[in-house]
């Protein structure tokens, strides 16, 4: 089984991140993860921390001579702007000469975040106990662990692109099909990751005119699969299905509140014929399986809790970030009076730069499926396990 842990706050010393369950042999540099954590923290509406940190993660363990040992991976993303918090987050009770801002108790929670529900759970009389950790700042470290996954599926010939299809009220054409191919070849500094640039700039006009009104917005991604094989995921179990697996990691991303698979909840209002995708004998596939091809992939790759060999597509609805500029209602916990919320440092877009979270998700998630799938303890035997399926699968298709 592969998993993860993170570990850090959003203005502690560092992120840590344990992977677990990598086989031995896959090789793996520094520079592999850096280049998702950099596209993480570009987008346009992003606020002043993204000019301050310059995320690159530390390989710790794991991993000898740029190649993978089997063992637990770990990672270390320092916090540049550790500096100017040593005494707000320090580990220890901080000495009266410690460098670093004395920040206030919080204890106005914002409306839309985890401070009032996390306080209340945990009994924390200054709410930056929870802010801190629940802050969207965690997702860089589970970039790094989804850049490790990426990693793997490469070397079975699985990738994977996002794009952004709309933030606040801005939206692609309903009826705009974005190819893998498209999404792929956004630039990796695209600010808006949109592959309509007209709509991109009135993307851009949206977050400008929240910025002015002190207010925030949302939007909508989509991460796709390129090439992947058919048969990951089960029908099973209710907990092994692939589907339900991708909404859990999608969702649990910050401020995420709806997952789609395919057409997601556009397959609600449509009849079976215009949902389901036929399946015809070709002598090009549409996807992965030999022999078949696909007029449509309105199911997302996805059926029965399985791939089926087209592109996994998901998407995924952010709601607009917790922190305003020109704050909602709130309460002060310690006179339970009115007050503004509490305003912390914060972005007034971040769709783009959660697409890249979604991405590393979506290959996790992907990561875990196929070795469970294919197994070994070494790369070279994951591989071989791979053609082996796609070697059998393909003789009983070509079959006659």
């Amino acid at each position: 089984m592969l998993r993860f842990l993170t570990a850090g706050e959003s203005h502690g010393q560092a992120l840590v991140v344990i992977i677990d369950g990598m086989p031995a042999g896959l090789p793996l540099s520094a520079d592999d993860i850096a280049a998702d954590l950099a596209r993480r923290q570009l987008g346009y509406g992003r606020g002043r921390r993204m000019a301050i940190e310059r995320d690159r993660a530390e390989i710790l363990s794991g991993v000898r001579h740029g190649v993978t040992l089997g063992s637990p991976i770990a990672l270390h993303i320092p916090n540049r702007d550790w500096t100017n918090w040593l005494h707000t987050m320090a580990v220890n009770e901080p000495a009266d000469d410690l460098p670093g801002a004395r920040r206030a108790t919080v204890t106005r929670p914002r409306p839309g975040h985890a401070d009032l529900s996390g306080g209340l759970k945990y009994d924390r009389d200054d709410l930056r106990d929870i802010l801190e950790r629940a802050s969207a700042r965690e997702t860089a470290a589970r970039v790094a662990a989804g850049a490790v996954a990426r990693r793997l599926l490469s070397t079975i010939g699985i990738h994977i692109a996002s794009h952004v299809t709309a933030i606040g009220g801005v939206a692609l054409p309903g009826s705009a099909s974005v190819s893998f191919a498209q999404a792929n070849a956004l630039a990796t500094d695209d600010d808006m990751r949109c592959v309509d640039a007209s709509v991109a700039a009135a993307m851009k006009q949206a977050i400008d005119a929240a910025k002015d009104a002190g207010d925030t917005v949302g939007g909508v991604f989509e991460v796709i699969a390129h090439d992947v094989p058919p048969g990951l995921g089960s029908h099973t179990h209710w907990d092994r299905k692939l589907d339900g697996r991708l909404a859990q990691a999608l969702m649990s991303i910050h401020a995420i509140k709806s997952v789609g698979i395919g057409l997601g909840a556009d397959a609600g209002s449509r009849p079976g014929s215009a949902v389901h995708d036929e399946i015809l004998a070709a002598t090009q596939p549409s996807g992965t399986v030999p022999g078949l091809a696909r007029p449509t992939n309105r199911a997302g790759g996805l059926e029965g809790g399985v791939t089926n060999g087209e592109d996994v597509r998901v998407t995924a609805v952010m709601k607009p970030i917790a922190t305003l500029m020109k704050p909602l209602r709130s309460i002060d916990l310690t006179t339970m009076a009115d007050a503004p919320a509490t305003i912390e440092r914060s972005d007034v877009c971040a769709v783009p730069a959660a697409a890249v979270v979604g991405e590393a998700m979506v290959a996790w998630v992907l990561a875990d499926a196929a070795l469970e799938k294919f197994g070994g303890d070494t790369l070279d035997d994951f591989r071989a396990a791979h053609t082996h399926y796609l070697d059998r699968i393909a003789t009983r298709l070509t079959r006659r």
